[in-house]
């Protein structure tokens, strides 16, 4: 009776402990390898889509604020009294295009601020400051525009680390798409007009698996001729 009340009351031996304990810790690093991979699955699924939001954002951007390009003839006759000039201008530099515009796409972000949605925009490609091998695509923007609509206001990053941004216009006049616009130049063929139709291509760098990584766009410019109002043809 005595050996039987001694069994029952036996503890765990130390080796049984051992293997009860490997057993959890097997258990516990399986649990925890799944939860990893789902950790890391959803982190590169959140890259992908960010990756990918940030291009089709920066595009969408481009077209509306190009699209609201526009050329004015309203200047004083006093050239002394000249305080702003209104530009439509692209330089081709392969791989990275930049252009240089006056567009009805200012903000407002203060309510009844004293400004005009009139504004100078640029869109060009810079050494990333972290990383002089990578390139960014950034925006321009100076508002009221001033006489160099070329300088000036400020510049953020549009997208990080993109391999090229290329840009091609419809000429209405010559029915070619050609790689540069200058309005300001009467030897480009293009002195005080916009062209018809803008074509925009971006390819972004070292996108995850499943990125689209080249996104493009065609659109029309609605204001081709410059904003004349009031004045004698």
């Amino acid at each position: 009776m005595r050996r039987m009340i001694r069994r029952e009351n036996r503890g765990f031996t130390l080796l049984e402990i051992l293997v009860s304990v490997a057993i959890l810790a097997m258990i516990s690093l399986l649990i925890y390898g799944a939860f990893d991979s789902m950790s890391r699955g959803k982190k590169g699924e959140e890259a992908k889509a960010e990756r990918a939001r940030t291009g089709r954002a920066a595009i969408l951007r481009m077209t509306r604020e190009l699209s609201s390009a526009y050329l004015s003839l309203h200047t004083p006759t006093n050239p002394a009294l000249i305080v702003r000039q209104t530009i439509f201008t692209s330089v081709n530099s392969t791989p990275y295009d930049r252009v240089d515009f006056t567009s009805f796409a200012h903000r407002r972000i203060r309510q009844d601020s004293p400004e005009s949605d009139q504004a100078e925009i640029g869109y060009f490609v810079v050494p990333n400051p972290d990383d002089p091998d990578k390139m960014d695509l950034v925006r321009r923007e100076q508002s009221p525009i001033d006489l160099d609509a070329r300088r000036g206001g400020q510049t953020n990053v549009m997208v990080e680390d993109v391999e090229s941004f290329n840009l091609r216009f419809f000429d209405p006049l010559t029915w070619q798409w050609t790689d540069s616009w200058d309005s300001m130049q009467a030897a480009s063929g293009q002195p005080n007009r916009l062209p018809y139709e803008i074509e925009i291509t971006l390819v972004l760098g070292h996108c995850p698996p499943g990125v689209e990584k080249t996104l493009q766009t065609k659109f029309q410019v609605p204001i081709q001729q410059p904003l004349s109002f009031g004045i004698p043809r």
